[in-house]
């Protein structure tokens, strides 16, 4: 484990200590230890790629140098603070989807004694962030600049998921109402805003930086968060299950996926009737069906010219900004995504 990340998670029982022990609510016995279950089960095993986003990009901006005690902590803080907000989305989002696993295990809902608990457990986590910033940020002159960061994200994401549950409605699938446009939007709102744009924007923050001076620097995030969901929907239908530790269910789901918009955009007649027939059904065969019509119609050729112009857009953006810090860890994110198998 690298020592970034090994310092990241040291941070968390720290927190979470904190939020066991508020002086805001009394806590009983049984309160005290489903919280503290319900944050073990939820916050801290993924991949933390977001939260350890906000120390890469802070150091970045700091040109390198070697981040004192309290900034490594506050930085951490807020990286937690982002893997609190993914927490209390995924609890929601498993509840809506119906969902059976989420990260190789069962997803919270599902447990014994939980059920529609999950939702409460929803608000807490998101309630917590807000707890986590108060503690360590109140004093802190972009205090007011965070509190509207993680607002606003919040809005977004949440409008985001909205689109995409309201697009994928129970027997009112109509492939129609998919183009690339809402994919875009969907894409953009329910992941982009808060993969991308908050941890570098809670760097910036920590940096003395005023947002409002790099809307240049969101949209450069935003469009690198829209090339990762466009990667990731190629990854559901063609990735190696082995590799990345899912087997893809976009087809059966009925998702407003990139390569289904795709197609249908270079499908003719007979194609889009066979799309309209098999989308969206859990019968392998129809699955199957899907699948061999994206091969037909090159969709994985149209993924590889979609992934090279998106690289050289994103470069071209990085390169154009002034600030050689700010060029780092943009690239630095680049990086990390580009031509990823998993």
């Amino acid at each position: 484990m690298s020592e970034l990340k090994s310092k990241f998670l040291e941070v968390y029982p720290v927190l979470k200590s904190e939020l066991l022990n508020d002086p805001a609510f009394e806590f009983t016995d049984d309160s005290r230890q489903w919280v503290e279950r319900m944050l073990d089960y939820n916050v801290p095993g993924g991949k933390l790629n977001r939260g350890l986003s906000v120390i890469d990009s802070y150091k970045l901006l700091k040109h390198g140098k070697e981040l004192s005690d309290d900034e490594n902590f506050l930085a951490c803080a807020l990286g937690w603070c982002i893997e609190w907000l993914q927490a209390y989305f995924l609890v929601l989002d498993d509840i809506m989807d119906s969902s059976y696993t989420r990260r190789g295990q069962p997803c919270w809902f599902r447990l014994p004694k939980v059920g529609m608990i999950a939702v409460n457990d929803g608000l807490i986590l998101r309630n917590q962030i807000f707890r986590i910033l108060k503690k360590h940020f109140r004093g802190k002159p972009y205090y007011v600049d965070l509190l509207d960061l993680f607002n606003e994200v919040e809005f977004q994401t949440a409008s985001g998921i909205m689109i995409d549950l309201i697009s994928t409605l129970q027997g009112e699938k109509d492939l129609s109402k998919y183009s690339l446009s809402i994919h875009r939007r969907i894409v953009q709102y329910k992941t982009a805003y808060y993969s991308f744009y908050l941890p570098v924007a809670c760097a910036l923050l920590m940096a003395g930086e005023n947002l409002d001076n790099h809307t240049d620097v969101k949209n450069v995030l935003v469009e690198m968060g829209t090339y990762f969901q466009v990667q990731d929907d190629f990854l559901d239908c063609f990735g190696d299950p082995e590799v990345i530790g899912k087997v893809g269910t976009d087809i059966e789901d009925f998702k407003c996926s990139w390569l289904v918009v795709k197609a249908l955009e270079c499908a003719n007649e007979d194609q889009k009737k066979l799309l309209y027939d098999n989308y969206g059904k859990t019968d392998q065969a129809c699955v199957a069906k899907v699948k061999e019509l994206y091969k037909t119609l090159d969709i994985q050729g149209a993924f590889a010219e979609y992934e090279n112009m998106s690289y050289e857009k994103i470069t071209k953006q990085i390169e154009a900004h002034p600030s050689k810090a700010v060029q780092a860890v943009l690239k630095s994110f680049l990086a990390k995504i580009y031509k990823r198998q998993k």
